[in-house]
């Protein structure tokens, strides 16, 4: 299942390792599988059930943007590394969002977890798309459902899974390490 998707891209921060056809081919690739892997269920929480279009915006800002944003929308004085504005899925299935990576955040994250900036963008891209779509990690299976599904579509753009500690690195910056089978 392909969902038509219209993306704007916009750079308030510096990032030429993030092209827009990189960062498309992330959001595509989250959205279509959210959107397939729900095609077959219709529980309530299943919100991607239904998707034929989104319409997104990704802004990649700077730390002072990203901090007020936070401030502003979620009332915590710190710059985050991504947040979502969920706008829902209209009658006629289109899906509407906007999606904000902090880089500065991104960066420092990247290099204290030992991982790729590219990896590790891919990630909260993915992440932040199935925010979009409807996903959640308050709960503990919410977020076991939310951290399944991510795995699986980094594992088919190829990068590893997240939630793994990284040789060398410091797993005090992973909510938990994932061990579960890949979906």
């Amino acid at each position: 299942m392909t969902v038509r998707l219209s993306l704007s891209v916009q750079y308030e921060a510096a990032a030429p390792q993030l092209p827009r056809w990189r960062l498309r081919r992330w959001v595509q690739r989250a959205i279509d599988t959210a959107a397939a892997r729900n095609t077959n269920n219709t529980s309530p929480r299943a919100k991607s059930h239904g998707i034929r279009a989104a319409t997104l915006t990704l802004r990649l800002v700077a730390a002072k943007e990203g901090r007020e944003l936070n401030r502003q929308f979620r009332g915590r004085d710190y710059a985050t590394n991504v947040l979502t504005f969920e706008y829902g899925i209209d009658a006629n299935g289109s899906l509407g969002g906007d999606i904000v990576l902090c880089m500065p955040v991104l960066r420092r994250e990247a290099r204290e977890q030992h991982k790729t900036l590219r990896d590790h963008a891919a990630h909260l891209t993915v992440h932040g798309v199935l925010h979009a779509v409807g996903y959640d990690h308050i709960r503990r299976h919410e977020a076991t459902e939310m951290e399944s599904l991510e795995i699986l579509i980094l594992e088919k753009l190829g990068i590893n899974n997240p939630y793994q500690e990284q040789q060398g690195g410091d797993s005090t910056n992973l909510r938990r390490v994932n061990s579960r089978k890949k979906a």
